[in-house]
């Protein structure tokens, strides 16, 4: 068997998201057949002594301080960004002017000129963006029932991100509570996933309108950001993103309805979508509940055995591994620097309609 050419990759980030992604470089070889050996070179981050602890779990072979030495090293080829927000443009600019293939955690930057930026500095290597969602296999089926046109004419795309830690005032010093930091707050940390899911599954938006709450006193970032948005096929959706939705860990949800059905999901039943199709007779009507667990739907053929779940973790796995098949084959692969730059301009467009509360245009317009 021929040897495969390493991959010799460096990960910017040693907190929650650099332990999904180190568990998907580990794992990658395991479920795909990838075209390359993953060498897991270096892991960079501010805590050494917490760094050569998660070094030493991961298999990581050396650590750094210094992401900018790390970018220059000759024995990196790709360069994962799992950095606080505000250091996204600066550093994915540096690798990709040094050649790497270039990771990054979404959002994609602070600002739409930060993320023109940064797809104009990578043109010319390969980009992946960690939207993660876009690999679970029910998420991916709506999309595959969508094609066929199961759904018909699209109405209505409504969705909603709801996590509860919102009045937890012990993180008002971390990096997500400032807003020169993370952003805005809720609209870059969570709004960004919808908005990815939502032009994924029902194409570009037109414009849209926004509103946002704060319900802390004092905290620089906002809590909860409500949205309704026009689509260019005609459809209307409303979004909603917050974490004050007490009872909800982690719901990211959508629900759609055409001409020809519904389909509903809810990540914390991650492995099920529902779907009512409007073609039966009407006394039959009702959603059913799918679990998305058989080797002919997508992605999940890759783990298990039908009825097998799968959970978070293999999101991230599902798509590094189909980053890696694309980037040998020299084929497209989606979601890259491009698709993560029209979700920015739409949530550009939406901020900017907080301010001047009017629907806002998305700008389509080359920067």
């Amino acid at each position: 068997m021929p040897k495969l050419p390493e991959l010799r990759v460096a990960l910017l980030g040693q907190g929650f998201m650099g332990k999904a992604h180190s568990n998907a470089y580990c794992q990658v070889e395991h479920f795909y057949d990838c075209p390359y050996r993953i060498r897991r070179r270096v892991l960079c981050g501010r805590d050494q002594a917490s760094l050569t602890a998660m070094a030493e779990r991961w298999g990581w072979e050396e650590t750094s301080t210094d992401w900018r030495s790390v970018i220059e090293r000759p024995d990196v080829d790709a360069v994962d960004v799992s950095l606080p927000n505000y250091l996204h443009a600066e550093v994915s600019i540096a690798a990709a002017q040094a050649g790497k293939m270039v990771l990054c955690e979404k959002p994609l930057a602070l600002s739409l000129a930060e993320a023109t930026a940064m797809v104009q500095a990578a043109r010319g290597v390969r980009t992946l963006v960690w939207f993660n969602y876009r690999r679970v296999p029910a998420i991916a089926y709506a999309r595959q029932l969508i094609d066929e046109g199961r759904l018909g004419t699209v109405y209505h795309y409504d969705a909603a991100y709801r996590q509860q830690w919102g009045p937890d005032t012990s993180r008002a010093g971390t990096w997500k509570m400032d807003r020169a930091k993370a952003g805005s707050g809720v609209a870059d940390d969570l709004l960004t996933h919808l908005l990815d899911t939502a032009i994924y599954l029902n194409g570009a938006v037109q414009d849209g309108i926004a509103t946002t709450r704060t319900f802390v006193p004092n905290r620089p970032i906002d809590d909860a950001i409500l949205a309704m948005l026009r689509f260019v096929n005609g459809s209307v959706g409303t979004f909603e993103a917050t974490r004050f939705a007490i009872g909800c860990k982690n719901s990211n949800s959508f629900q759609m309805h055409g001409s020809g059905g519904m389909l509903r999901f809810d990540l914390e039943q991650l492995n099920h979508l529902q779907f009512l199709d409007a073609s039966n007779p009407t006394v039959e009507q009702g959603p059913r509940d799918l679990l998305v667990t058989d080797m002919k739907h997508p992605i999940f053929p890759h783990f298990w055995k039908p009825g097998h779940i799968i959970g978070y973790e293999h999101t991230f796995i599902a798509a590094l591994g189909e980053f890696l098949d694309a980037v040998a084959r020299d084929a497209d692969f989606h979601p890259d620097f491009a698709d993560a730059l029209e979700v920015q301009r739409v949530l550009d467009a939406l901020q900017r309609s907080v301010e001047s509360r009017q629907w806002t245009a998305v700008d389509a317009r080359e920067q």
